[in-house]
């Protein structure tokens, strides 16, 4: 039985690499690294090949001094040729080049003759889907062992960690190649099951981006919230300090010692008659405390949508939590703001990527394989008992 899975196998990479797709995606993925391989930093800032850029992005100053050239490859890795060459270029050509294996095999007088062997049809479609993996599995790997090759040359920087694109990536693209065999054996035809794909993937994005946001809203209200309720704290202490200076300017008229507390404590309406601003932030936080129940509401609604769905993009980004050292990234950034609205902004900020960084393993790779098993399930019934 093994023998013959390693022949299906076999037969599907040999399958894969007679498409010229497999090899220009090869050729591709070593012009990525390469134009990885050309970005450096040095004293002065970052250079692409012999010219000098600025070294002030965004307020921040980078240097070599700054940003060490090893975690400046590392960042470049995960956040740039990951997210947007691995995540969509890499995962589109490995759906166009397998969105066919499905489609192709049942076709009259292939299917006939791969099932007159004797193999079993569960086998037969989990063997297909393996060998789809396959492609994407050579496809990552080569990247990675040249940008590992990078880093270390380039950075000084040996990041064996780099590997773990191989497994992160496959396992994304996994999620939507099950979608994909399914959808082929249902419409029998490689164009439909690639662009309902790619549609279905795109609905995928978009609860993505509203999780995305909705987390953002509600981390910057919870933010201003706080920043809001120091001010105001501030405020009153201000205020009754004012009300306990009169108090003690009338004992000392009296020739009475001063106290260092009003009893009983003063009111609201009387720290209001000192600070007439009081009043007005106030009103404020009680908007923010209604915004904030309402944006919870929205987050945990979206939260639920997705726990249903594959999570593609925190499965891709748990490669920047784990290859990443994001304390040494946030001291680019310099000391928090003195001013209040400017520490809101960078505390929602901070709060948003902590929150959408730290979710937990079992909910990003549970799910999504729990998602995959229920649709690849699904085809296997649907493969098992079609007449062919």
């Amino acid at each position: 039985m093994i023998t013959q899975t390693m022949a299906l196998l076999v037969d599907a990479y040999r399958e894969l690499c007679a498409k010229k797709l497999f090899w220009i995606t090869m050729v591709l993925s070593v012009l990525v690294v390469l134009i990885f391989a050309m970005v450096g930093i040095n004293e002065k800032g970052m250079k692409f090949l012999v010219w000098q850029l600025p070294a002030d992005f965004g307020g921040a100053t980078i240097t070599s001094e700054t940003l060490p050239p090893g975690l400046l490859y590392r960042t470049m890795f995960s956040s740039l040729a990951v997210p947007f060459w691995l995540s969509w270029v890499a995962v589109i050509l490995g759906l166009i080049s397998t969105a066919g294996m499905i489609p192709d095999l049942i076709q009259s007088g292939t299917i006939e003759a791969v099932l007159s062997r004797p193999i079993g049809r569960v086998r037969l479609l989990l063997t297909k889907f393996i060998g789809g993996l396959l492609f994407m599995t050579l496809q990552v790997g080569v990247f990675s062992a040249l940008a590992f090759l990078v880093i270390g040359v380039r950075g000084g920087s040996w990041a064996w960690e780099i590997f773990l694109a191989v497994p992160i990536v496959v396992a994304m693209f996994s999620y939507l190649f099950a979608i994909c065999v399914l959808l082929g054996l249902v419409t029998r035809s490689t164009i439909a099951a690639l662009l309902l794909t790619m549609l279905i993937w795109m609905v995928i994005f978009i609860v993505n981006m509203g999780d995305g946001i909705a987390v953002s809203i509600h981390e910057n209200i919870k933010a201003q919230q706080r920043v809001q309720e120091a001010r105001i704290e501030r405020m009153e202490r201000n205020a009754g300090q004012v009300l306990l200076d009169e108090y003690n300017d009338e004992r000392a008229a009296e020739g009475l010692e001063p106290v260092e507390a009003l009893d009983p404590p003063p009111t609201d309406e009387d720290l209001e008659s000192r600070d007439v601003r009081l009043a007005s932030n106030k009103a404020d936080l009680a908007e923010l405390e209604s915004g904030e129940q309402l944006a919870s509401r929205w987050r945990g609604g979206i939260y639920a949508t997705k726990t249903l769905l594959p999570k593609t993009q925190e499965t891709i980004n748990l490669l920047e939590r784990w290859t990443v050292d994001r304390e040494a990234l946030q001291q680019l950034g310099g000391p928090p703001s003195e001013d209040d609205d400017e520490r809101a902004m960078e505390e929602g900020q901070q709060a948003t990527s902590d929150a959408l960084g730290n979710r937990p393993l079992w909910w990003i790779l549970g799910t999504s394989f729990a998602f995959e098993a229920f649709v690849l399930g699904l085809a296997m019934l649907i493969f098992k008992r079609r007449d062919f």
